[in-house]
């Protein structure tokens, strides 16, 4: 009985790890027992939606504990009673396998993991809106649907059970922050707005319409909702009103045979514009509405025909001149008739004189064609060139009558038809670019024109009560001279091979100043019209070639 109770250090007979048998041994022959078996790494299947791979454990943070296995043996031997020890000497002990315990670093599995299904990986792509140019409609570009793997389930159930041989990682969709869906909810939204739209001026019968592309062009339809497009949502407004609007005509003069008459004042009726845009604003943006009446409000005259001058008390102030040889017939349609436009103009005293107020507009429906003008660095074909024969011609008159500069811009270039008082010119452009003067004379001026088509000439006369002062307009002054560039040359495939066209002269660039001097009761004061004219380069456009 003492030799059954006493522990020989090794592992009671019957128990084994993992299938290998460890009875009788001692701990370092366990451990040697084990080495194969430790060396032999399950294989794991991972499987991640429709994919699946087989791996080493190993690869996988998985690792064999044997020490923990024979320790474990050891620690049941040492608690196994009497009668056992004594059936384990006559080679009855009862049997026992113990699991080889193993381990799983978790930061090696997620690693391991993630490299496996990166492929799998493909981020979401937002859906956008475009406009259709065809259609002439918002349209929306399907986005495309995400993958999204994620391994920490699969990493947690792995550390917690390195006994798996199968692990599955979570595949999910992950979709795009801008859905295809939601986007065509805006787009339907966006093209129910690009509808016709008409506004009434009150109860005057005047009307005016904006057609369903007009009104697409005042908004976005943005993956956010649909944006106001502020800038043009005014400009939109500022058409309507001036083609619905009926100004105010102030007393005016004409022509009775060969004799000045007076025209009495009328009264007009205009858009309320505070009230109306936001009016506006709200409507043209409700796909509901199709129409507004827009508040309007009396437009008084601010010129009676009590204050105009007797015709015989009139005097000629000033004059301008200038003429446009070798112009086409577009352009001689339009210099007649902006001169007609404006012949008859009257200015009140302290007021401004606006030649776009005056013409009524660069319009089409204002009679005015096609014709070359300067834009973009390049003379093109555009509405209304040579109005500025009409414009340059008027500020000569209102100049020369020393009327101070409230606004007046230059061309681009010298051009031809302003010589030779090269820089006495002035550039208008509708809309943007106006030309303003101020009636400083203490009384009405008369605007007239006579223009002489078959000689090519313009004039442009200012009358009114003659201020009593003098005024002298200098030739120009060039402090410098630049020259012109070498000529460009584009391929135009309307041309025919080998065809070569020119559509722009080459002029060199100067900086000029014109002097003013004006004398008067309070003295002698001068000011300057300053220009800077760009070198140009010819243009020639020339056929493919063959």
């Amino acid at each position: 009985m003492g030799v059954a109770t006493q522990s020989s250090g090794t592992i009671a007979p019957g128990l084994s790890i993992a299938g290998v048998d460890v009875g009788g041994l001692t701990r370092e022959q366990a451990l040697a027992a084990l080495g194969d078996r430790v060396a032999d790494a399950p294989q794991v299947t991972v499987s991640a939606g429709k994919n699946t791979w087989t791996v080493s454990a190993t690869k996988l943070g998985w690792r064999a504990d044997a020490e923990t296995s024979v320790q474990a043996a050891l620690k049941i031997t040492a608690e196994r009673g009497v009668l056992e020890r004594l059936q384990g000497m006559v080679g009855a002990a009862p049997q026992q396998d113990i699991p080889l315990t193993a381990a799983v670093d978790a930061a090696q599995a997620r690693a391991a993991l993630n490299t496996l299904t990166a492929g799998l990986n493909t981020a979401p792509r937002n859906a956008s809106v475009y406009f259709d140019k065809a259609s002439k409609r918002y349209a929306v570009k399907p986005g495309v649907t995400g993958v999204k793997v994620n391994v920490s389930g699969a990493v947690t159930a792995y550390v917690a059970n390195p006994a798996l041989t199968a692990l599955s990682v979570t595949v999910a969709e992950q979709a795009p922050q801008y859905t295809t869906e939601a986007l065509n909810a805006l787009v339907k939204q966006g093209n129910a707005l690009a509808r016709p739209f008409t506004v009434k001026l009150g109860t005057t019968g005047r009307t005016g319409t904006l057609t369903a592309l007009q009104v697409a062009d005042l908004y976005w339809v943005r993956e956010t909702g649909i944006v106001p497009d502020e800038k043009t949502l005014k400009a939109a407004f500022g058409r309507l009103t001036t083609f619905i609007d009926q100004p105010a005509q102030n007393a005016r003069y004409a022509l009775k045979g060969t004799q000045l008459v007076k025209v009495p004042e009328k009264a007009g009726v205009v858009t309320d514009r505070a009230a109306a845009y936001a009016l506006f604003r709200k409507s043209v943006l409700d796909a509901a509405q199709k129409s507004a009446v827009f508040p309007s409000r009396a437009d008084k005259p601010t010129l009676t025909v009590a204050n105009l001058p007797a015709a015989s008390e009139l005097q000629l102030i000033s004059v301008g001149k200038s003429t446009y040889y070798g112009s086409s017939a577009a352009r001689r349609t339009n210099v007649m008739n902006a001169a007609a436009k404006i012949n008859g103009v009257v200015v009140p005293a302290g007021q401004d004189f606006s030649f776009l107020n005056a013409l009524g507009g660069i319009s089409e429906q204002n009679g005015f064609v096609g014709g070359l003008i300067i834009s973009g660095g390049r003379t093109v074909d555009g509405l209304g060139g040579g109005v500025c024969q009409v414009s340059t011609t008027a500020f000569r008159a209102l100049y020369q009558a020393g009327l101070p500069v409230v606004e007046r811009h230059q061309h681009s270039y010298r051009v031809g038809y302003y010589e030779p008082q090269v820089g006495f010119e002035a550039a208008v452009y509708d809309p943007g670019l106006d030309l303003k003067l101020k009636n400083d004379t203490g009384a009405p001026i008369l605007i007239k024109t006579v223009n002489n088509d078959a000689a090519s000439t313009l004039t442009v006369e200012v009358w009114g009560i003659k201020p009593k002062r003098t005024v002298t307009v200098s030739p120009a002054v060039i402090t410098a001279r630049v020259a012109h560039p070498g000529p460009r040359y584009i391929v135009n495939p309307g041309l025919r091979p080998g065809t070569v066209r020119q559509v722009d002269w080459a002029a060199d660039g100067y900086s000029l100043y014109i002097t003013r001097t004006i004398r008067d009761a309070a003295g002698t004061r001068s000011d300057r019209v300053s220009t800077v004219y760009k070198p140009w380069q010819a243009v020639y456009e020339t056929g493919p070639r063959s």
